[in-house]
């Protein structure tokens, strides 16, 4: 596979894994974006365990089989994907270049892979659909306790082609990020966030919470920014003013009895609803009961509940317990081509990527995100074959042991 096959782009030689990848992006992001971007909540353990997680499954290769025609490709919303990876949306891509999101979404055509678009994107809804030319876009919502906020954003959504909604379930509250509170962490000049550009002020006076504004800017940061709910007793308060993240994205009503039936209904017939950031059977069973139509078990990258289960650690009960009736993905710690394959024989349907497309992006802008994904789509066909598979539907646990802490194997 060292060589060069016909039609091959030509390998970077000065980055060739996706852990250089990240190294190279760490030279190119000031300490504010390195820090946002790469940060996990709290001590960080569950964002390493993401990652971790992988080292305990080895696997079983067979061989003397015919591998000399490959199909990495799985359906996905009506389309071919080249493979079962998709760019998860992650917020505010302009930080790790100036074209952001329309380079994203350039890379994912070329590459002929799905993306997510976050609701706190700095490029807007339409802008990101016309630059991926049909291409399955999801779009990331946070389900805000104003409600006509995210019905607006939904019906653009439609309007502009997404295929599904993946509702944010995990951030009732927001997880506490140290490294964004020391920052004082702000959208910087002259990014927006773009889906609320007509909400005055949602351009810059993001400020974390648990932060204290500079005396300077304290007369524009009472004009310009919005502020959080609370529950004054009686009655929950919702957030009022302009849009930020860290005022009107984490919404501690959301219900499954409630709230889904009304997405449900605001979506319909044209997107899907599916719910992002499930992580126990439990709750895959109310996702099934309440009829949305995917699963994607998530910790929010490690940056929610610290001490949480990693994703691939949750997986297995999530697959079970939606006994097939509805696909589940997952995402979090992928960080290499054998990556994605455990995680398909684990049970996942398909697999989404974060931060390792903002480390591209962060690289070489387009170039890098597609380079991004040709590193995890050469690794992960690579691996197909090794292991003796030649479709994605031949990836099951068989190929799979687990290993104890001991060093002990065992069959799954």
């Amino acid at each position: 596979m060292a060589a060069q096959g016909k039609g091959e782009k030509p390998h970077d030689l000065n980055c060739l894994t996706i852990a250089e990848l990240e190294k190279h992006a760490e030279l190119r992001m000031n300490k504010q974006t390195r820090d946002y971007y790469n940060e996990g909540a709290d001590s960080g353990s569950t964002l390493l365990e993401n990652t971790t997680a992988y080292g305990k499954y080895r696997i079983r290769p067979r061989v003397l089989r015919d591998i000399s025609l490959i199909d990495s490709s799985v359906s996905i919303w009506g389309a071919c994907n080249s493979v079962p990876i998709g760019l998860a949306p992650t917020a505010m891509q302009c930080l790790a270049h100036p074209d952001g999101e329309i380079a994203t979404a350039k890379a994912c055509k070329e590459a002929g892979i799905a993306m997510g678009l976050s609701s706190f994107a700095t490029s807007t809804i339409e802008d990101v659909a016309s630059n991926i030319d049909g291409h399955p876009l999801i779009f990331q919502l946070y389900l805000f306790e104003e409600r006509e906020h995210s019905r607006k954003l939904i019906q653009r959504a439609k309007k502009a082609g997404y295929k599904a909604i993946f509702l944010t379930v995990d951030t009732p509250m927001l997880g506490r990020r140290n490294m964004e509170i020391r920052n004082q962490f702000k959208l910087p000049k002259p990014y927006k966030l773009a889906n609320f550009a007509e909400d005055s002020g949602s351009s810059a006076s993001e400020t974390v919470m648990g932060g204290s504004t500079p005396k300077s800017e304290q007369g524009e940061e009472k004009k310009s920014t919005g502020t959080k709910g609370y529950h004054d007793g009686k009655r929950r308060q919702a957030p009022t003013g302009p849009v930020s993240f860290h005022t009107h994205a984490p919404n501690p009503t959301l219900s499954w009895e409630r709230d889904i039936g009304w997405l449900k209904e605001q979506c319909s017939p044209e997107m899907e609803v599916w719910v992002k950031g499930i992580a126990t059977a439990e709750d895959a069973h109310l996702a099934v009961h309440h009829g949305v139509d995917g699963i994607v078990v998530s910790n929010h990258g490690g940056r929610q509940l610290n001490g949480a289960l990693a994703t691939l650690d949750a997986l297995p009960d999530v697959v079970e317990a939606a006994r097939g009736k509805i696909p589940v993905h997952v995402d979090g710690g992928i960080r290499h081509g054998t990556d994605v394959f455990k995680a398909l024989a684990l049970g996942a349907d398909f697999v989404w990527v974060g931060r390792p497309v903002l480390w591209g992006l962060a690289y070489k802008g387009q170039e890098g995100v597609e380079l991004c994904l040709r590193l995890l789509s050469d690794e992960f066909r690579l691996c197909m074959g090794l292991a003796g598979t030649v479709k994605v539907e031949d990836i099951t646990k068989e190929y799979l042991v687990k290993i104890d802490k001991s060093g002990f194997t065992s069959r799954l």
